[in-house]
């Protein structure tokens, strides 16, 4: 049984005549991503929110969370949205959750939201994991500024639309992406932003996590052979060029890279690879991986 958090927030502890709207972070695939405190709401409110009813039963029963649930996601917001104001409003009590993340981010809810606060009714947040914060965090690109865009338009034209929109863009670019429609969106982000920095990350949190570190021009050639599966994050950095120096080194060729090191330190290309990987600041599979699609591009 968890414990109630001694803490408790002012606007949970002042219902007054209407119902509380929190909007409840759930894992993006480890379990053990989800807070105390997101299990306490949870168990405690009189109604859960979902994007997916059987899929976030899974979840409840997990966490022996019986609250009764109710569906709520972009087919049927129109007219749920008024109805659970109106729950709320009479006084009962509601969280929000989708199929995984931080809800209303990229997922259905913003009309909940903002018909929650026109009407006065307390929204709160019970932060949780986050795909593209925790790729953006684990880059090794710069966050210092970023974007983050969401998914950007399935179809061609309007893609390659957004992304000319993005040409003069100084920050790191953040992108959902379906993974069918992966290889299509770098190749047109090759053509219109020109070859930059990128990360790839699939799968974040869950067992077959794995970052995809490189140019556009590489990812494009490893996807060739092994393309992409289960959720995608992309990553676009700035222009080989650009305001960060250290984004010049990793866009030359790693194979002149290593040969430069196996003559100067009279070592193998094995033990060169190792020293390569470390000065790129990526892990020897990573560098691995770049430099046999370079030798395929040139064979």
């Amino acid at each position: 049984m968890v414990a109630r958090s001694s803490f408790i927030d002012p606007l949970e502890s002042a219902n007054g005549e209407h119902g509380n709207l929190y909007i409840v972070g759930t894992p993006i695939g480890n379990l053990e991503d989800m807070t105390l405190r997101a299990i306490r709401i949870l168990k405690e409110v009189d109604l859960i929110a979902c994007e997916d009813t059987r899929r976030t039963q899974k979840l409840l029963n997990a966490f022996k969370i019986t609250t009764r649930t109710i569906s709520y996601h972009e087919h049927n917001e129109m007219t749920r949205a008024p109805e659970l104001i109106i729950q709320m409003e009479e006084g009962s009590s509601l969280a929000l959750v989708t199929d995984a993340g931080m809800p209303v981010v990229s997922d259905p809810g913003f009309r909940l939201v903002h018909l929650a606060v026109r009407h006065g009714i307390p929204v709160i947040p019970v932060p949780g994991a986050s795909a593209f914060v925790a790729a953006l965090a684990a880059s090794g690109l710069p966050v210092d500024k970023f974007r983050f865009l969401g998914f950007l338009p399935s179809k061609k034209g309007e893609r390659r639309k957004a992304l000319e929109e993005l040409k003069d863009a100084t920050r790191t670019l953040v992108f959902y992406e379906a993974p069918h429609r992966l290889a299509e969106m770098l190749k047109d982000s090759l053509e219109i932003l020109g070859e930059r920095e990128i990360v790839v990350a699939r799968e974040v949190t869950k067992i077959h996590e794995e970052f995809l570190r490189g140019t556009i021009s590489t990812t494009l050639e490893y996807l060739k052979k092994r393309p992409a599966k289960g959720e995608i994050t992309v990553l676009i950095g700035l222009h080989a060029g650009g305001d960060i120096k250290e984004s010049a080194p990793r866009a030359a060729s790693i194979i002149s890279e290593i040969q430069a090191v196996m003559a100067k330190q009279r070592i193998d290309e094995k033990a060169a690879l190792k020293i390569v990987a470390r000065a790129r600041g990526v892990s020897k599979s990573d560098a691995y991986r770049q430099l046999q699609v370079e030798k395929n591009r040139k064979s």
